[in-house]
């Protein structure tokens, strides 16, 4: 784990029990999906909360032996609300089937929406991947408290790996459920337009001084010293403008001569979400004014701004 705010440190040691209601709290258990990928880790994981009057977050991916092994961790018990911490359909597509078969509303943070406005001609590489028509019977507000029977959750508005992320607290406890802000496998994603790093600044530092500093993500592992391990990442992705900044210093680079600088072991997939990566921190740089670009034959160059 991550011993001081300046050294990242990422935990794969986690063993997701598929499909199992594992015990993580007094009142909280954990099912996870069967969606295990480069970009899911070993799946999405989906909590439940209470232990009569219960609260689901992050249903999943719509998948049938995933719906019938959080009917079988319900059993029977009243479903009072299916919190999403954002809509994507690894984590919110399995809502509505579940909300049928419960009973149970659905809130979180409004509909699907970019994090700004798509320009001319841009691409939103994370277009599927997002359930751009599911509507809340309840939208979130940051900062809103939600009581269900004996025990009340804080919502909080964490945008910037998409618009409308939250994270949940569980007041009287150390735990808030990340979603997938603050992960311990690894960094979030963050793609423009769909995401916004300057939104995921703002975001890890609401966090960091939370009163909650038990992290549980909706992928990989619980985050013990959550605000250390938020530090870090902080502290990660402002190396990584830094190594913008250097790479550019007096001379036009693309992005994906870039990315051969920066990311050189990267092939494949990797490598292009390392692109889009890299795409969200030059949008930040730009609008911080500390670079420049222009349109050339190969696209888009950038050059620090000396």
């Amino acid at each position: 784990m991550v011993t001081s705010s300046s050294s990242l440190k990422f935990n794969k040691d986690f063993d997701p029990n598929t499909g199992i209601v594992v015990k993580v709290a007094p009142n909280i258990v954990r099912v996870t999906a069967p969606n295990a990928s480069a970009f899911t880790f070993t799946g999405t994981n989906s909590y439940i909360l209470g232990a009569d009057n219960l609260v689901l977050i992050d249903p999943g991916p719509d998948d049938s032996n995933h719906l019938l092994a959080l009917l079988e961790a319900i059993d029977g018990r009243k479903l009072s609300a299916i919190l999403l911490t954002h809509t994507h359909i690894d984590h919110s597509r399995l809502a509505l089937k579940l909300a049928k078969q419960t009973g149970a509303p659905i809130y979180f943070g409004g509909k699907h929406r970019l994090s700004r406005k798509k320009r001319l001609f841009e691409i939103n590489h994370l277009k599927n991947a997002c359930d751009w028509d599911l509507v809340p019977d309840k939208i979130l507000y940051d900062g809103e408290k939600l009581r269900f029977g004996d025990f009340e959750i804080k919502a909080i508005a964490t945008p910037g790996h998409c618009a409308n992320h939250f994270s949940f607290a569980l007041i009287d406890s150390p735990y808030v459920f990340t979603g997938d802000h603050i992960m311990g496998w690894n960094s979030t994603l963050i793609a423009t337009p769909d995401g916004s790093l300057g939104d995921y600044f703002a975001s890890l530092d609401k966090i960091i001084t939370s009163d909650w500093q038990t992290y549980l993500p909706a992928h990989g592992g619980e985050i013990k010293e959550g605000g250390l391990h938020a530090k870090a990442l902080k502290t990660h992705r402002k190396k990584r403008n830094s190594q913008i900044l250097q790479a550019l210093k007096n001379k036009y680079l693309t992005i994906n001569e870039l990315v051969n600088i920066i990311y050189p072991q990267h092939k494949g997939r990797t490598r292009f979400a390392a692109r889009l990566t890299l795409k969200a921190h030059l949008e930040y740089l730009l609008d911080k004014g500390e670079i420049v670009s222009s349109l050339s034959l190969k696209g888009w160059k950038y050059d620090s701004n000396f």
